[in-house]
């Protein structure tokens, strides 16, 4: 909450700058003068997984491979907010003056951790899940009039998101050293709020956009680490500062 928190007042600083703005209207690049515009964003990400368990869920792994029990009782199965960052391309197309359609496609660097602890704390473990990620968003930005070099909107669609280079559970692997592998493809759905700042040359966009996946992301696999595990869902609070 204390990273939400930090990015919306940076979010309000950004703003503020235009509100007490006198001068004449920046031209922002002329980017409001045609239908079709162009950019590319900065984003900082942090990101989550939300966990459902199974019922059995603590119950020691067997492992059919050598016909015994390897792990001990689990007391828990957490993930920690991890940061990231995100490059984009912007292309934005005005459907009316208050309302336009955009899409931001671009790459996401952002690992997830789950946590594991055990009865025997000996047995506690983390286990990252490494993704690179394309996205493919699509929004709808409704803006308010323009107030000199200021402008702010809410935006709401969904995105999809392909991993690219996951690692994978090799057949034979060890099964304490198995990875939780996620599906290389899911959608989310994404609503966020910001504003335009206009410049001379350019128009800038801070933004915050929160995002959470449909259905489950997990691939489902017999190992200590995946069979605890029903459901897991993707949460995200990206912060972007979008040039146009």
């Amino acid at each position: 909450m204390n990273k939400i928190r930090y990015l919306t007042i940076i979010f309000i600083l950004f703003c503020s700058r235009s509100l007490f703005a006198q001068s004449a209207p920046a031209w922002g690049g002329g980017a409001d003068q045609n239908d079709m515009s162009f950019g590319f964003t900065f984003q900082f990400v942090n990101s989550y997984l939300k966990i459902d368990k199974k019922p059995d869920w603590r119950k020691p792994y067997f492992d059919p491979g050598v016909n015994s029990i390897i792990t001990d009782s689990l007391t828990s199965i957490s993930s920690k907010s991890s940061p990231g960052f995100a490059v984009s391309f912007l292309l934005r197309y005005r459907i009316t003056e208050h309302l336009e359609v955009r899409t931001t496609p671009g790459l996401v660097f952002a690992d997830r951790t789950l946590s594991y602890t055990y009865a025997d704390a000996s047995q506690n473990v983390s286990k990252p899940i490494q993704a690179t990620m394309v996205e493919f968003p699509l929004s709808l930005k409704l803006k308010s009039d323009r107030v000199q070099d200021f402008r702010a909107y809410v935006l709401a669609g969904a995105k999809y998101a392909k991993a690219i280079g996951a690692k994978t559970n090799k057949p034979d692997i060890d099964p304490l050293q198995a990875l939780v592998t996620n599906k290389n493809g899911f959608g989310s759905y994404e609503l966020g709020l910001g504003c335009d700042i206009y410049f001379e040359y350019f128009k800038l966009s801070p933004e915050v956009k929160l995002s959470n996946s449909f259905g489950n992301i997990l691939t489902p696999e017999n190992n200590p680490f995946s069979s605890p595990i029903s459901k897991l869902s993707l949460h995200t609070v990206t912060f972007s500062l979008l040039f146009e």
